[in-house]
């Protein structure tokens, strides 16, 4: 669900991701057989992700490792929170990436919590990069709310991967403004004020104030773009709704041999 920007930045639509949160036959990720947010479709080069914890990690090493045997110039990213890094996944994948210097890009979300667990019940390094001295691979921090660090540090991640310099850790500093799911009463472990505070730091916010200040965006355009979006959510949210659900026996498929 931390990477609804990224899957419609590759290519997914908003038609899309609203089949899936429908459950409806249409959905190209799974045919409405997984929960919403478990991302894949191939056209996009999205590999579907599973739902134990940090699983992607060694998926997307395994993939990139497959990449350099076919001669293809790919890099893998894959995404996964700071909780997720302390799973024995991320430390195979990272170790075994490094080592045989894939074109990897780790990016740790940190958006503070791992549900209910503050950073600083997690991990005792200040940072997750911090780590990746230890894998033998470049780690940096960066803030995870300015959407241009964010591209900096990806591309150029990008063009060590492409130079065979192996893989990146980069770690996005964020905050996690809602609940982790309906079930979490954050309320049991955070205060209200520290919400708040960190709703200042809203990244959509942030990078609109930086775009009126370089003179790109004004109140008309802003409207405009934002009625924009309001059509295409609106008239994919209407398809799904009326869009057919998968046959029974459809459970069946892709699971054993046709």
């Amino acid at each position: 669900y931390r990477d609804m920007g990224v899957v419609l930045a590759f290519g997914m639509t908003a038609k899309d991701l609203m089949l899936s949160a429908f459950a409806k036959a249409e959905d190209p990720n799974s045919g409405g057989k997984q929960m919403p947010s478990h991302f894949g479709q191939k056209k996009n080069r999205i590999v579907t992700g599973s739902s134990p914890v940090t699983t992607q990690v060694p998926h997307a090493v395994g993939v990139a490792l497959a990449g350099r045997l076919d001669k293809k110039d790919i890099a893998t990213f894959v995404t996964f929170g700071e909780g997720s890094s302390n799973q024995g996944d991320f430390h195979e994948g990272a170790n075994f990436a490094a080592v045989h210097k894939l074109p990897v890009i780790f990016m740790c979300e940190n958006n503070k919590y791992a549900i209910s667990v503050p950073y600083e019940k997690q991990v005792a390094c200040e940072n997750i990069s911090d780590r990746a001295v230890g894998y033998g691979m470049p780690g940096v921090t960066v803030d995870g709310n300015d959407p241009l660090e964010v591209y900096k540090a990806v591309k150029e991640a990008r063009e060590r991967a492409g130079r065979g310099e192996g893989p990146t850790l980069i770690e996005t500093i964020s905050y996690r403004l809602t609940p982790h799911s309906s079930d979490d009463d954050d309320r049991s472990y955070r205060e209200r004020e520290e919400v708040a505070e960190a709703k200042k730091n809203d990244p959509l916010n942030k990078f609109a104030q930086y775009l009126r200040e370089a003179g790109l965006l004004d109140d008309q355009s802003e409207k405009q773009m934002s009625d924009e979006i309001t059509t295409i959510v609106n008239e994919a949210t209407d398809y799904a709704e009326h869009a057919p659900y998968a046959d029974p026996e459809d459970a069946l498929r892709h699971v054993y041999a046709e």
